[in-house]
């Protein structure tokens, strides 16, 4: 697991902007300039995750996604690069079961949606103007209430679980740094 990590570390290093990089751009310079949101600390990563998921997941259009994460990380302090990557849950393979997810929760919690119109529009390709009529009509109010409930619970999960993996994370490393302390200064009082 640490080869893994030490390897994707590496291509991020090679190939990722660096902060300093992004100062001088005209969009993100102001981004840029606060250092506290690109800091990976035991606060600012979970937030990261819990914006990108809630993001990623409501706003569902790619461009959007990654702006809206990384303005959303403004006030909640939380790790850019962690939301802009985590607004990646929602792909081209995964949108389709996110939007039956979203329309299924929304049809429990009162609104009614047609299933099965959806799964008819995605067979046979529907045209943007029939995707735009059918959300029109009472799908829009259920899709965008499951949307918000399954995006706040992955968010909050999210957290949860981000924030679990740190602090195992960091326990770990600093169990590793006195183990290799403890033997060397074993090795230390052997030596005449």
């Amino acid at each position: 697991m640490s080869k893994l990590a030490n390897r994707i570390a590496a291509w991020g290093n090679r190939n990722l902007p660096k902060r300093e990089d992004l100062e001088h751009s005209r969009w993100v310079g102001p981004f840029a300039r606060r250092p506290e949101l690109w800091r990976f600390t035991r606060r600012s990563v979970p937030r990261g995750v819990a914006v990108g998921l809630l993001v990623g997941i409501f706003a569902l259009i790619p461009g959007i996604q990654i702006v809206g994460a990384a303005l959303m990380c403004v006030p909640s302090r939380g790790n850019i690069p962690i939301a802009a990557a985590m607004t990646f849950l929602s792909n081209p393979a995964t949108t389709p079961l996110i939007l039956a997810a979203s329309i299924y929760v929304g049809n429990k919690l009162g609104f009614h949606a047609d299933v099965s119109t959806f799964n008819a529009l995605l067979d046979h390709g529907a045209s943007l103007k029939d995707w735009a009529y059918w959300l029109l009509s009472d799908a829009a109010p259920a899709m965008l209430l499951g949307l918000f409930v399954i995006s706040t619970l992955a968010a909050a999960l999210g957290y949860l679980i981000s924030s679990v993996i740190w602090n195992w994370w960091v326990r770990h490393k600093r169990r590793v740094k006195l183990e290799q302390l403890g033997a060397a200064r074993a090795a230390a009082a052997e030596e005449p």
